[in-house]
């Protein structure tokens, strides 16, 4: 129970070696949970801008420019966001903790809130980087809607955008859903990325946007080089594991929704 539920992680005192995974597993999923936040309405518009309303011509590069995007390493967008984004985000985040810091989640963190290298910028690196993904599978599933639907409700005088409102969205919403979860599993899974961004600080976090920290995977990378003997080995494998089945449940969720996209009627 103090593996799931302790907020300590110690491996430098061989005598007093602690293993929790509660701070971590807050990291991890804050950063993912704004992430996810963020890309699913810009990837949801995207799809539809691209399936309904751009012109073949305009549709088909720009469809590659943002699938490009899945193609910039890892350490590329670390180093964007710790050394771009970040700073530009810092009157964002201090506005926010000014203003609103009596809300726990934007009350001051165990990073500088001006710092940039928290939770906030880590999630909206993820975005970038998992808007790929959710835009890939929406357009599919938005580009199957039945054209007799779609010729049906224009033929009632309904409005390029009733048409998607009442006909391609709710077609393609389990579709849809079906992406965001994998873009989920993937942001959970990130690891240089937010190694680069969010290492700053190993104090105790405080259930802020403006923590800084480990996530499972920057743990485990962190700590690759401190394997001395059996039992940090396998605290290390245990993380791996806990970060392993979140995983695989995400991505099993999302698979089948995805499998179910379009069965119903719009």
């Amino acid at each position: 129970m103090n593996f799931l539920f302790s907020r300590e992680w110690n491996t430098a005192n061989p005598s007093h070696l602690s293993f929790g995974i509660i701070d971590l597993a807050w990291i991890t999923v804050a950063s993912s949970i704004v992430a996810l936040a963020i890309a699913m309405p810009v990837a949801c518009g995207i799809a539809l801008f691209l399936t309904q309303y751009a012109p073949r011509t305009l549709a088909r590069p720009f469809a590659y420019i943002v699938d490009l995007l899945a193609a910039v390493p890892s350490v590329i967008y670390g180093l964007w966001g710790y050394l771009v984004l970040g700073p530009v985000l810092k009157p964002v985040a201090v506005w926010l903790n000014e203003n609103l810091g009596w809300i726990p989640i934007f009350a001051n963190g165990n990073a500088p809130t001006d710092s940039g290298a928290n939770v906030l910028t880590a999630g909206i690196v993820l975005a970038v980087m998992i808007l790929p993904t959710i835009t890939g599978v929406s357009r599919e599933v938005f580009s199957r809607t039945p054209t007799t639907q779609i010729e049906g409700a224009l033929a009632l005088g309904a409005t390029q955008w009733e048409v998607v409102r009442t006909t391609v969205f709710p077609f393609g919403r389990n579709g849809f859903i079906g992406g965001s979860m994998l873009g989920l599993g993937r942001a959970l899974g990130e690891t240089v990325a937010l190694t680069i961004i969010l290492s700053m600080s190993t104090a105790p976090p405080n259930y802020s946007v403006f923590d800084a920290g480990a996530t499972f995977a920057s743990k485990i990378a962190l700590g690759s080089g401190e394997f001395n003997n059996n039992l940090q080995v396998g605290a290390y494998i245990s993380a791996g594991l806990v970060l392993f089945v979140i995983t695989f449940a995400v991505n099993a969720i999302a698979r089948w929704i995805e499998s179910t996209s379009g069965k119903g009627k719009a």
